[in-house]
């Protein structure tokens, strides 16, 4: 063995299950990292103390299927990755993926290993598919019911920057296709942002709100000298035309939305159709 001389008593497998880990994992073991040869509760212990160092250099993330030692929490023995401690006998995670060198003791969690992924995910393998196009898996009751962006889940959320693909947090699928964290989504509607905030698409269901802003609209009359038309493009359905000014709103005269923006008048293009 290659963390110790002395043979720990044989323990039950299930022997301090759920009483060991981080803040991350409930799991018996501690990894060694390869890519700095020191030892951290999981990874993504180490990618937090590493990227927190103060030379930008020396900031780096490990890569999970490299890891290539454990060290047991129950009798501290330093071993190549397995599920069952080589000295002691127990169970290091009651969930264990070989290719991930995954381990968990909280199995409520559902894990699953995707082979399309390449990564474990959670939340059980009959209620999530993989979307080849997305390149991602997402619950089953999205399977033909949202627009697929290519690689959609390979990017960071545009609101905190966190690399989403392989995120612990839980992530939303906007109505335009694009992916945020799902706190992330909640923070920003509270503030009332109702576009997504990399293609300018309205994420929610903006009817009722657009029916109050077109009351308003026709109970504010403009004076003469701000009765004119201008050029504007519809984030919702990317049309140009030319409406009345207010300034309330700009109304879309193909999907009647007001998430417009005004642009030059040179630059129109009217679509009559």
């Amino acid at each position: 063995m290659a963390g110790g001389s002395v043979s720990a008593p044989q323990r039950s497998k299930d022997f301090g299950k759920l009483e060991h880990g981080c803040e991350h994992y409930k799991r018996r073991c501690k990894i060694r990292a390869p890519c700095c040869n020191q030892i951290f509760p999981c990874r993504h212990c180490h990618n937090e103390a590493a990227n927190s160092v103060s030379n930008p250099k020396d900031h780096h993330d490990l890569v999970r299927q490299d890891v290539k030692q454990v060290i047991c929490s129950i009798c501290n023995t330093e071993q190549e990755v397995a599920q069952v401690c080589c000295n002691c006998g127990v169970n290091m995670g009651e969930y264990f993926c070989n290719i991930c060198k995954f381990y968990d003791d909280d199995t409520t969690k559902e894990q699953f290993h995707c082979n399309d992924c390449g990564i474990c995910r959670v939340g059980g393998r009959d209620k999530y598919f993989h979307c080849q196009k997305c390149g991602s898996c997402y619950m089953v009751d999205l399977r033909d019911n949202h627009l697929c962006v290519e690689n959609s889940m390979k990017t960071h959320c545009p609101i905190c920057y966190e690399y989403l693909f392989d995120s612990v947090k839980s992530t939303r699928i906007l109505k335009c296709g694009h992916t945020m964290h799902l706190d992330c989504f909640s923070q920003m509607t509270m503030q009332n942002q109702y576009r997504c905030p990399i293609c300018c698409k309205a994420v929610l269901d903006m009817t009722a709100f657009w029916e109050d802003l077109d009351m308003d609209i026709d109970a504010t009359s403009m004076p003469a000298e701000y009765q004119f038309e201008v050029s504007i493009l519809c984030n919702d359905c990317n049309s140009k035309s030319m409406v009345q000014f207010h300034i309330l709103g700009l109304k879309c005269r193909r999907c009647n939305s007001y998430n417009t923006r005004r642009i030059a008048n040179q630059a129109i293009i009217c679509d009559t159709h």
